[in-house]
Formats: structure tokens, C-alpha cells, sequence
């Protein structure tokens, strides 16, 4: 069923076709790895994916928290068309159960009321267009479950010339993941750790079909790629940790794609851990750097040198970022490095965009 017409109601079911019926008489949700095994009436740990009818449905296809025109380094995103407006928007519930989560008020969200724009697809795009966004963004939550919506935006999209963009944990299964994957421009995918007692302890889930999925959108895909990891003390912010982290990046998806370290705040079930220090960001950026990875950011802080893009080359400032705000720009109208000549990797216009730190909320409504 595709996204209605803009005087049309939304539906609130969808049918989805990445399921299966087990020999016990259940619908198994073959989304993600956790393969949610369902009754009649059940919801997976998503909450958006439910039993009805016999068959797993998504429970909130055209349905939004809301929607805002952010800068497109917020996803965070420094390499792909730096300095324009990317319209963001989510739904509410998520695939994973992190303790540390910082928008546990929609990911973690089971209040349907949450969802307080009904929007199609088209409607959307046809916004994003009218408003000047370059990109539309299924973030705040994760694009993974409301796969299908996310998808019939990103194909009405790219119908009007905007990007799609996910930003993601990339905890999906492989047949889902090459679907979706398949229609996205770039995506955010966050690494939260490199460790499995981490993942199993601290989301309930694990590293390697992330790393599966990294692998995936690196290696057989043409998505622009950038990565976050938030640093938690005492958790994940280990010189050792971040060495093997950086490391296997350098190593299977190559040096040039972006790592971004941020700093967590205490949130959600883990009010009991301090805010990461800017010294270890600091630290961590520096033994990314170290292990060959090319561009390497800090996020969460003021540090202009953290968030600036340099030359891999010469070393030359390329993009410089107060924040989200873009001050020198050093490349030339095909993204090289205006003092070597060397190519920049990503996306580039031939001037930077002029979004600025600006948050717009918006109002769409089919």
C-alpha cells in the first residue's frame, strides 16, 4: 500500500513483507536480528510492529513526532553537502533498548498521542522541496522500523531532487538492510561501542550485525557514510577500546570515511555517569587520528579544531565550524583542497550552504 494522496487519510496499518510464519503458528518479524515472534494483537520490543491479521504490520506509517529543518551537521553529517538544511523528522519506538539513550522521549515512547503529524510521503517531499531543504532526514528515533515509510519518502523524494539520509544504530537484518539501504543518499550510522558485553548489557543487542550493516553500506552501496560513537565514562571510552574501534573502521571501511566522537549526558537509566570530559574526546579523536582514519570529529562540545574538516594531504583547513555555523571554506567547485589539489571525500556543492545553527519546526500535514 503506498502513501496516500495529501486529502487522503494516512493508514494506520501498513503490511510489510519482511516476515515469515513459524512452525508454532506465530508471525516472526524478520526485520531486525531480533526476529520478535508474535500472537495475534502482539507488538515487537519496536512497538511499532505488531500482528494483525495474520501478518506483521507497521503501526505508523504516516505518522510523526513532528518535523524540523535542522542543520545537516546536527545528524551529525560533515561531509555531505555541508552548510544546507535538511528536513528531520522520526516516529516514536525503537529496535534497541538502550539505557543511555538521548531522545528516550520518542524512541522509548509507547504514547501513540506522541505522534502528532499525519504526513504522506509525497507531502513530505513536496515540503522538504518548497521549503529549500537539500535532504530530508529519518532520524530521532530509528529509521529501521518504519523501514517502509522511510523508504516511500526517500523514492518521492528523489522524484522532487532531494536526498534521503538515515540515521541509524543499523540494526537490521540483511534482506531488509539491502532494501533500505538501497534508497538512501547517506546515512549516519551509530557505532555505539566495540565491544559485545556493551551491546548486550547496555542496548540488548549486538555488535556484529551492526558492523554486518556498516560493512554492507560501505562495501555494496553508494550511500555516503559517516560514523558516531557517544563516549560514555567508565563504559566505552577506553584508550584500548577506541584503538580496536578505530582500527576495524580503518581497516574495513578504509580511512576516508568520517568518525564522529561525541559526549554523552546523563539520561534515561543512566542518570549515574558522569558527562563525558572534553579531554577525552580530545584523547580519542587523537588516537583515531593515529590509526590512519582521515577526518575525525568531536561532537556534543565547543571545539572548533574537533569539528573542522582539515586536508589529508597538507593539512590545510578546509571547512571550519563553530558548532553548526561554516566559517573558511579552502575547497574549490569540485571538493579538492584548494592549496594540494586533493580530493576531499563526500558529497560537495560548488559553494557551501547558508543554513546556519538555525532549528525550524514545521508543521506538514496531509
Amino acid at each position: 500500500m503506498e502513501g496516500q494522496e495529501n486529502n487522503v487519510a494516512v493508514p494506520r496499518y501498513h503490511a510489510t513483507k519482511h516476515w515469515h510464519r513459524s512452525e508454532r503458528g506465530r508471525v516472526v518479524c524478520d526485520l531486525c536480528p531480533r526476529a520478535c515472534s508474535l500472537k495475534e494483537g502482539q507488538q515487537g520490543l519496536c512497538f511499532v510492529r505488531a500482528c494483525h491479521g495474520g501478518q506483521i504490520v507497521l503501526t505508523t506509517y504516516g505518522r510523526s513526532s513532528g518535523f524540523c529543518i535542522d542543520p545537516i551537521e546536527k545528524k551529525p553529517l560533515n561531509h555531505f553537502y555541508p552548510g544546507t538544511p535538511v528536513l528531520s523528522f522520526g516516529t516514536a519506538g525503537c529496535n534497541l533498548a538502550c539505557r543511555f539513550c538521548q531522545n528516550w522521549d520518542m524512541s522509548k515512547s509507547r504514547q501513540m498521542q506522541r505522534l502528532a503529524d499525519d504526513a504522506s510521503p509525497r507531502r513530505i517531499a513536496e515540503q522538504a522541496a518548497a521549503l529549500g531543504c537539500r535532504s530530508v532526514a529519518f532520524t530521532y528515533n530509528d529509521p529501521v522500523i518504519f523501514m517502509e515509510y522511510a523508504v516511500d519518502t526517500a523514492i518521492a523524494c528523489h522524484e522532487l531532487g532531494v536526498n534521503a539520509v538515515a540515521v541509524t544504530a543499523g540494526y537490521i537484518s540483511a534482506q531488509p538492510r539491502s532494501e533500505m539501504f538501497h534508497h538512501m543518499d547517506a546515512a549516519n550510522v551509530d557505532l555505539k561501542a566495540f565491544s559485545e558485553p556493551f551491546y548486550h548489557k547496555l542496548t540488548g543487542g549486538h555488535l556484529q550485525p551492526v558492523l554486518e550493516t556498516l560493512q554492507y553500506i560501505r562495501q555494496q552501496t553508494s550511500v555516503w557514510l559517516e560514523l558516531t560513537t557517544l563516549l560514555i565514562p567508565g563504559e566505552n571510552d577506553s584508550p584500548a577500546e577506541i584503538d580496536a574501534l578505530s582500527g576495524w573502521v580503518a581497516d574495513n571501511l578504509g580511512v576516508d570515511v568520517p568518525l564522529h566522537f561525541t559526549a554523552f549526558h546523563p539520561d534515561w537509566k543512566m542518570r549515574d555517569h558522569p558527562p563525558t570530559p572534553a579531554a577525552t574526546l580530545a584523547r580519542s579523536r587523537q588516537i583515531a587520528l593515529a590509526n590512519g582514519l582521515a577526518h575525525v570529529y568531536t561532537g556534543n562540545v565547543h571545539d572548533r579544531q574537533g569539528g573542522s574538516t582539515y586536508c589529508s594531504g597538507c593539512g590545510q583547513l578546509l571547512i571550519e565550524r563553530d558548532w553548526y555555523r561554516l566559517g573558511r571554506w579552502q575547497l574549490d567547485a569540485a571538493g579538492n583542497c584548494r592549496n594540494c589539489g586533493l580530493r576531499c571525500p563526500g558529497r560537495f556543492d560548488a559553494a557551501p550552504g547558508s543554513w546556519g545553527a538555525k532549528r525550524q519546526p514545521v508543521h506538514i500535514s496531509s
